[in-house]
């Protein structure tokens, strides 16, 4: 029998302000959110029963993310910071930490998000 996949995830949350100058409506004005940001890890279990500890997950995106984005205005980080733009950056940011990243979920709002999945 196949052993599963396993994966972990931690979730953060942050706030910022940005704005998409393009955008016809609300959107148009400098706005900010309470974003949340899910980031799931996997591999195999390892001989300490673990695919990758939590706090080592943690002190990752603290460290690239969420420490960096908190309380900013996110048109310094991206020109254009749609929440696709920036779940592609925060991907990008975290696999050049090395993170074995399976999944990211960026939620701009409580009822709206942006997920992004490794391909296998």
């Amino acid at each position: 029998m196949a052993s599963p996949h396993t994966t972990v995830t931690c979730a953060f949350t942050f706030e910022a302000a940005h704005h998409l100058p393009w955008h016809p409506g609300r959107c148009r004005a400098v706005h900010g959110h309470s974003y949340r940001l899910e980031v799931t890890v996997g591999g195999p279990v390892n001989e300490q029963g673990v695919v990758l500890d939590f706090d080592d997950v943690r002190q990752v995106v603290e460290r690239q993310v969420v420490g960096p984005w908190d309380h900013s205005d996110l048109n310094t980080v991206l020109d254009n910071p749609t929440a696709e733009l920036l779940a592609a950056r925060a991907w990008e940011l975290l696999e050049a930490a090395n993170l074995p990243l399976e999944r990211l979920r960026l939620w701009e709002t409580p009822r709206a998000w942006v997920e992004l999945v490794a391909r296998h």
